[in-house]
């Protein structure tokens, strides 16, 4: 493949502070009536000793409307942990039957991913949003009403679908609007989100009918789907489609109206024009060269994420304490409590110490509490240290969830966010996700059965592939934090290339 346009672009952008560039290079405004600007004709090098120096107000809110998104998606996760006990008396349900209402999320899920991609790409990343939160709403009302396990079955599989096009639109939308000194920390407010989606249903799961907790979870999905029309479409899918002149209306309107956005309006229009002239690739158009390294990375980081055991031990918290012996109301609300400060934690670093550092970090203390939790079971199978056990096991499952809640949660996703160039993002990120809750699928459907099995053999494979991820990190996963979306993927697409 001809790759002229790109290395040009990417010559223009590690050049860019060494050069002036005049401003009638730059064809049209960035302040249409729109947005309210008083003097379209706004001169950008005058402009440019007036930056905003904080977070313009409407960055946040327009992040928050996004991350609703994220919420409904962890509210969906926690669902069948509180419910368990609940929904097999009430309906009658084997273990069996609960593991296939537990993991048909995870079905669902990659039926949206396999499209997630494409609507974003087409119809826009709020759009896609739109559309989860109208499945999400049927699914939560299948599940309050149902009386049958096959209505419980249908609603999961409908929220399933709705988490599976938020789990790329959000974080893609919010690495696209979001400036790079901030991208990484807007873009695991994701996580944090879905830490207190999950956290928050537990808590209210403990109290209240698993009916009243479905019709609970509709609220956010009525919040979001409301705020959607007065936020703006992301400035790089607005270029992506030719809507120039809305991507710099929009960007200005996201860095504020006194912001200097030249440069970084340059630069995607630079960019997104190199990789337009580029035809856009399938699924199977990916497995290039070009973006071997990219696709090495962003899948790895998703299977080593989910093998790591994650969706299982959030989804039968409540049977883990059990089985250690252990108090199940104490285990949840200590995991709530170490939970979301871990991940607030690892959004104020994510732009401080960088992604690779945190990942490093987070996969070694996932590999501890995994093998924390396996020595716990292999004392409680030998009846030794009967007293130590238990809270060994609650210490071992603490630790995983607080060392992977400050990285391995957020920053795969992140990092999916920034690597994949323009033209390829849609069948990229959908490849990723769908990969992502495929293996989701494996581990929330297996990890009751591996449980019977062998509590402490199920924690040490978890605990194996957590040590494999530090490796797989250290050797392979680039360092993102300060650059563009357009550098880092310039460099990728430059790597891969130099392999030829």
């Amino acid at each position: 493949m001809n790759l002229s346009h790109l290395s040009s672009a990417s010559h223009r952008m590690q050049n860019m502070d060494s050069k002036t560039t005049e401003p009638n290079d730059f064809s049209s405004p960035l302040l249409p009536t729109s947005y309210g600007a008083h003097d379209v004709g706004v001169d950008f090098l005058d402009k440019r000793h007036n930056g905003a120096s904080s977070v313009p107000t409407t960055l946040i809110l327009t992040t928050l409307v996004a991350v609703f998104g994220s919420y409904v998606f962890g509210s969906a996760i926690g669902y069948s942990s509180p419910t368990q006990s609940g929904i097999m008396r009430d309906l009658n349900l084997g273990v069996a039957q609960y593991s296939i209402f537990g993991s048909i999320l995870t079905i669902g899920a990659m039926i949206g991913a396999v499209v997630s991609g494409r609507i974003a790409d087409y119809a826009g990343r709020r759009v896609a949003m739109g559309f989860s939160q109208i499945f999400c709403i049927l699914g939560w009302l299948a599940i309050t009403f149902s009386k049958t396990a096959w209505w419980l079955y249908v609603g999961r599989l409908l929220i399933g679908c709705g988490i599976g096009l938020l789990s790329y639109a959000v974080p893609v939308y919010v690495a696209e609007i979001t400036p790079k000194n901030l991208r990484g920390a807007f873009t695991a407010v994701h996580q944090l989100m879905i830490s207190c989606g999950m956290s928050l249903t537990y808590l209210v799961g403990a109290f209240v009918n698993w009916r009243i907790l479905a019709l609970i979870g509709i609220i956010p999905c009525l919040v979001q789907l409301l705020s959607l029309p007065f936020i703006t479409d992301s400035p790089r899918w607005l270029a992506k489609v030719g809507r120039l002149r809305e991507s710099d209306s929009a960007l200005q309107h996201l860095r504020g109206k006194n912001a200097d956005v030249y440069q970084e309006a340059t630069e995607i229009r630079d960019y997104t024009e190199a990789f337009q002239k580029q035809t856009e690739a399938s699924i199977i158009g990916l497995f290039r060269m070009q973006y071997l390294k990219s696709l090495i990375v962003g899948v790895g980081l998703m299977i080593l994420q989910q093998f790591g055991g994650i969706n299982g031990i959030v989804f039968y918290a409540n049977s883990i304490f059990i089985s250690a012996g252990f108090s199940e109301s104490i285990g949840t609300v200590a995991m709530v409590a170490v939970k979301i400060p871990m991940t607030t934690l690892g959004v104020l670093l994510m732009d401080k110490s960088g992604r690779r550092p945190l990942l490093l970090v987070s996969a070694l203390g996932t590999c501890l509490g995994c093998f924390l939790a396996a020595v716990s079971f292999i004392l409680q199978d030998l009846h030794q240290w009967k007293g130590v056990s238990p809270i060994m096991a609650l210490v071992g499952v603490l630790v995983y969830v607080g060392s992977y809640s400050i990285g391995m949660g957020a920053i795969p996703w992140v990092i999916m966010s920034e690597i994949f160039p323009i033209n390829v993002k849609g069948s990229a990120g959908s490849l990723v996700t769908l990969v992502s809750w495929l293996c989701s699928w494996i581990v929330s459907y297996a990890f009751n059965f591996l449980m019977n099995w062998s509590s402490a053999g199920t924690f040490f494979i978890f605990s194996t592939i957590c040590g494999f991820t530090v490796l797989f990190v250290a050797k392979l996963v680039p360092e993102t934090k300060g650059r563009t979306l357009e550098e880092i993927q310039a460099s990728l697409s430059s790597y891969s290339s130099s392999k030829k």
